[in-house]
C-alpha cells in the first residue's frame, strides 16, 4: 500500500493510506528492517509529507510495517546540532509559508535571510506571512519587505487576534501542500487553528523575560485539507537556524540582489566582504543592496568558512 506520513515520534509513524477516508484512524506503522539505511545520515529518515510503501500487519488492526521511502520532490530541514545530521521538518511541499511577527517577538530579518536561503536550495516557492499585524509595523520593518517584495518574494499580513488577512491566506494555501516554519512565539499554531477546522493546537504563551515563544509544537504535524487534496504541516518553533549544505564561496549565488554584480569584481575568488574592487560592495555603497542584507551575508559566509576551516 501506499500512504502519506503524518508525524512520527521514537521511529512509530501515523501513515494516512491512499485512498483511506478521513473519518478512519491512521495506521500505526514502524520500519521494516533495515530499509532506509541508505539515509542513515539523517536525524529523521521520514517526515511528515513523505510518501511510503508500506504493508498492514495482518495479526494487528491497524498496525503496519513501512518498506520504503518514495523518492522526495523536495524536503525541508534544519540542522540537528545535538545529533550533527539534518533534521527533515517536512517534505514534498508546494510551498514554504515563513511566518513571523512585527513586535512580540520582534521582526528577524537575519532568521527570514536563512530560511529563504533554505528554501531555495531546494527550489522550493516561499511565502512570507506577517502575523500580529495588529501590533503595528514600524517603518523599518515595512522597509525591510519592501525589499523582499522587491527581490520576488511574496509578502502577506495577516492577524489572528483581528482576522484580518487570515480567509485570504486559507484562499492561498488550500489546496497545496505547504509548511508553517517560523520562530518561537511567532503564532504559527494560532495561524493554523485559524486556517484548519480540525487543527486544535496548543498556544503557548511568549516568555516575557526574553520575548519570545515557549515550544508548543514538539515535532510537525500533517493537517490535511478536507476538501481539494493537500495540506498544511504545523513544525516546532525554533530561535536559531543554522545553514547546512550549502559552501562560503557558493553563497553569494544564494543572494539575487548580488548576482547581477558576480564576475565583475576585482578578484576572481571575492568573498564580497572586505575585498577592494569588489563590484557587490560597490552596490552596496550606492544603496542599491540594502545594508542589511549584505551585513546578513557576511556574517554568514563568516560562519561558513570558519566552519569549512574547522573541517580541514
Amino acid at each position: 500500500m501506499r500512504g502519506t506520513i503524518y508525524w512520527g515520534i521514537n521511529n512509530i509513524f501515523a501513515v494516512r493510506g491512499e485512498g483511506d477516508q478521513e473519518s478512519l484512524p491512521l495506521w500505526e506503522c514502524r520500519l521494516k528492517g533495515k530499509v532506509l539505511k541508505d539515509v542513515e545520515d539523517e536525524y529523521n529518515p521520514l517526515s511528515p509529507g513523505d510518501q511510503v510503501d508500506f504493508e498492514p500487519d495482518t495479526d494487528h488492526r491497524g498496525k503496519g510495517m513501512i518498506s520504503a521511502r518514495r523518492p522526495r520532490v523536495n524536503a525541508y530541514s534544519r540542522w540537528n546540532k545535538k545529533r550533527s545530521s539534518p533534521q527533515t521538518l517536512a517534505a514534498n511541499l508546494d510551498l514554504l509559508v515563513l511566518v513571523t511577527s512585527p513586535l512580540s517577538p520582534p521582526f528577524r530579518p537575519r532568521f527570514l535571510d536563512r530560511a529563504l536561503l533554505m528554501a531555495g536550495r531546494e527550489d522550493l516557492p516561499a511565502l512570507i506571512v506577517v502575523n500580529k499585524c495588529d501590533q503595528g509595523i514600524s517603518e523599518d520593518t515595512e522597509d525591510r519587505l519592501a525589499v523582499y517584495q522587491d527581490l520576488g518574494y511574496d509578502v502577506h499580513l495577516c492577524s489572528v487576534v483581528s482576522g484580518e488577512g487570515v480567509s485570504e491566506l486559507k484562499e492561498q494555501l488550500s489546496g497545496l501542500t505547504s509548511a508553517l516554519v517560523g520562530q518561537s512565539g511567532v503564532g504559527k499554531s494560532s495561524l493554523l487553528n485559524r486556517l484548519h477546522v480540525d487543527s486544535r493546537q496548543k498556544v503557548g504563551e511568549l516568555s516575557t523575560k526574553h520575548n519570545r515563544g515557549n515550544h508548543t509544537t514538539n515535532f510537525s504535524l500533517y493537517f490535511p485539507w478536507l476538501t481539494g487534496g493537500g495540506g498544511v504541516i504545523d513544525t516546532p518553533g525554533v530561535r536559531e537556524l543554522e545553514v547546512f549544505g550549502i559552501q562560503a564561496s557558493q553563497l553569494a549565488f544564494s543572494w539575487p540582489e548580488f548576482r547581477p554584480y558576480l564576475g565583475q569584481c576585482g578578484f576572481n575568488l571575492c568573498s564580497h566582504t572586505q575585498e577592494p574592487g569588489c563590484a557587490v560592495l560597490k552596490a552596496l555603497e550606492s544603496g542599491i543592496i540594502h545594508p542589511d542584507r549584505w551585513d546578513n551575508y557576511a556574517k554568514l559566509y563568516q560562519e561558513l568558512a570558519e566552519a569549512e576551516r574547522q573541517w580541514t
